[in-house]
């Protein structure tokens, strides 16, 4: 994403970077509650309501700002990682997801959604040293790996739930091929949103 970021400034494009779980002083204290993996036992009705918790204060001081003043808005991750993690994960069933975001959100729905395919084993790996590098280089007492922790059947049914929206939403989820380097993985990103900026 910040490679992303760097190419739409460089091509003069007002651009904000955001997160979530996160993206707010209270987004970010409610991330903690999530991710971390001392929160144990937390109900997928909970976690999914946590989750929907921190979007809503992001959307209020992050996304429609950004959005108003005329910015795109990169977001890793929004209503789909719901969908496909809570709805998908956790068993709860797309539905609940769909009408909550419709009922506190309404339509807003990114014009694109950019969903990165890759070896799911590799992807996890890589994510579990990420945060286990930044729970030591941080100092914070707690790391991020809560749902990193999870089996490879919890994380065959996110795959199966992303895979779903990009059926039923074609024209908005564009998949990428993540198994190559980091670079080439980069210019395909590049290309698919050139094509959406129509530049």
């Amino acid at each position: 994403m910040r490679k992303l970021a760097a190419a739409l400034r460089e091509a003069g494009h007002k651009v904000v970077e955001t997160r979530e779980p996160g993206g707010t002083a209270t987004g970010e204290k409610i991330r903690r509650v999530l991710l971390d993996s001392g929160t144990a036992g937390l109900d997928p009705r909970a976690e999914m309501a946590l989750m929907f918790a921190s979007r809503a204060q992001h959307i209020a001081e992050v996304i429609e700002p950004g959005l108003a003043a005329g910015a795109i808005v990169l977001c890793d991750r929004f209503t789909d990682s719901t969908e496909a993690y809570q709805g998908g994960g956790r068993k709860l069933g797309s539905g609940p997801v769909l009408e909550l975001h419709r009922v506190l959100f309404g339509g807003l729905q990114p014009d694109l959604t950019i969903l990165l395919d890759s070896n799911p084993d590799t992807s996890l790996n890589r994510a579990r040293r990420r945060n286990e590098l930044d729970a030591k280089s941080s100092n914070r007492g707690h790391d991020e790996n809560r749902f990193e922790r999870e089996t490879r059947a919890f994380f065959g049914r996110v795959r199966d739930g992303f895979a779903a929206i990009a059926k039923r939403e074609p024209g908005r989820v564009a998949i990428v091929d993540a198994r190559g380097t980091p670079g080439q993985t980069h210019q395909r990103i590049l290309e698919v949103v050139r094509r959406k900026l129509k530049v």
